[in-house]
């Protein structure tokens, strides 16, 4: 098998980076492995949903991030790894897996991806997606009251008590260790057409 591409794509919650990483898999299907790091948010069977619902999602060490990296460095190496799958509407971690091959290129996808130098060390591609905070916390509402089954309220109160100050205190920081910035997300077509064509000289 050719050398692994491994491109993480991070950027605050709501800024895009799904839409980027579904477009990249769209385009290249089977050769791209995606693999989201909220699968890696540490289990907290041991606690009741009450307590889980305070915990603060946005920190790192709300994260398992070590067996992440270790697993990129067993796909790597060949190896296929069981990937963690996370239930949004529970707060937790499930007994569940989803077994992952090695593929071509391998995207990491998530707030804090590039926040963690183990993680930054085994990309070879570091994205950052810029968009601005109105329209995260617009996109975020959306997307948690449709699609997670949150109300209105506890959106608006995890964003102000949690998500706004990590974002401010890991998430933004993390930028400057970008190897490209892409304002719009996905709707950036001359920042995605570069993107497409770094994994196009990979493949080919």
């Amino acid at each position: 098998m050719r050398d692994m591409l491994i491109i993480g794509i991070a950027g605050g919650s709501g800024s895009g980076k799904s839409t980027i990483t579904e477009l990249l898999k769209n385009k290249f299907g089977e050769d791209v492995t995606v693999i989201n790091h909220d699968n890696y948010y540490k289990a907290q069977h041991d606690k009741p949903f009450e307590e889980r619902i305070k915990t603060n999602y946005d920190a790192p060490d709300a994260f398992e991030t070590d067996l992440l990296a270790e697993h990129l460095e067993l796909l790597r190496q060949g190896f296929s790894i069981d990937c963690p799958i996370y239930d949004y509407s529970i707060h937790d971690r499930t007994d569940r897996v989803r077994r992952v091959s090695p593929s071509s290129v391998v995207i990491i996808d998530g707030i804090l991806v590039l926040a963690d130098p183990r993680l930054r060390s085994l990309m070879d591609v570091k994205i950052f997606v810029d968009t601005d905070a109105d329209v995260r916390i617009l996109r975020r509402i959306r997307r948690d009251v449709n699609e997670r089954g949150r109300t209105l309220d506890s959106v608006i109160n995890q964003y102000v008590s949690t998500v706004k100050p990590m974002h401010e205190m890991y998430v933004e920081p993390s930028k400057k260790y970008a190897d490209v910035i892409i304002p719009q997300g996905g709707h950036n077509l001359v920042a995605m057409e570069m993107i497409e064509n770094r994994v196009r000289t990979h493949l080919q």
